[in-house]
């Protein structure tokens, strides 16, 4: 598969790029840094320079052409403030699923956030994140052209990762390694039956590839 990733020097974006090539799929990770290049290639990335705050529909399709897959791992960040939160995680998300849908890219994941509401009160800087968040997924879930699976990670972690996982509709509140979350997000590329699905994600006891058949129906 060809796949693209917004958000492309992301700590689970590295991750999952890795995780991709070393199984044979060609990869690109958008990046808003050319200095962010050399990282993306170690990786076994191709690093596509677009600031998708300032970007437009068309020239992200134009990236996302002849894709099998695109995945939204971009955000804002913790040390950034609140408008950034609207630009970045929910208005570059909003982008990215507008763009794969002008360039006909039907599978879409999104890497959201445990407590996403677009109904979440409260004016602290995680209050808007997770309202951002939530309201991009909203947004997403809304586009019959998509097919789309939204993550939603607990609290993560840089413990190496176990491949053991809780995977649900809901979880309940808890730890997950990043390496754990890039493997989830490998085996959801692979798994089509989990479009339409919001999923929870914590550590857990399951295998990553039976937690992923158990929400597919299989």
């Amino acid at each position: 598969m060809r796949i693209v990733i917004a958000g492309g020097h992301g700590q689970i974006a590295l991750r999952l790029e890795r995780l991709l090539a070393g199984r044979g799929d060609e990869v690109a990770g958008i990046i808003r840094k050319a200095e962010q290049a050399d990282d993306l290639r170690a990786a076994g990335a191709e690093p596509v320079v677009l600031d998708l705050e300032s970007a437009t529909v068309e020239e992200v399709a134009e990236r996302l052409r002849g894709a099998d897959a695109a995945v939204f791992a971009a955000g804002a960040g913790p040390g950034s403030g609140v408008a950034r939160k609207d630009t970045v995680d929910k208005g570059a998300a909003v982008l990215f699923a507008d763009a794969a849908v002008r360039a006909g890219v039907r599978r879409f994941l999104v890497v959201s956030s445990m407590g996403a509401d677009p109904r979440h009160e409260g004016r602290e800087v995680f209050d808007v994140y997770l309202r951002a968040k939530g309201e991009a997924d909203a947004y997403v879930r809304r586009l019959d052209s998509l097919d789309w699976t939204i993550l939603r990670p607990g609290a993560l972690t840089d413990d190496p990762g176990t491949g053991l996982v809780r995977l649900e509709a809901h979880t309940g509140r808890g730890p997950v390694s990043r390496d754990d979350v890039a493997t989830v997000l490998a085996e959801l590329l692979d798994t089509p039956a989990t479009s339409g699905l919001t999923l929870e994600l914590i550590g857990g006891k399951a295998p990553v590839s039976v937690a992923v058949k158990s929400v597919a129906g299989n």
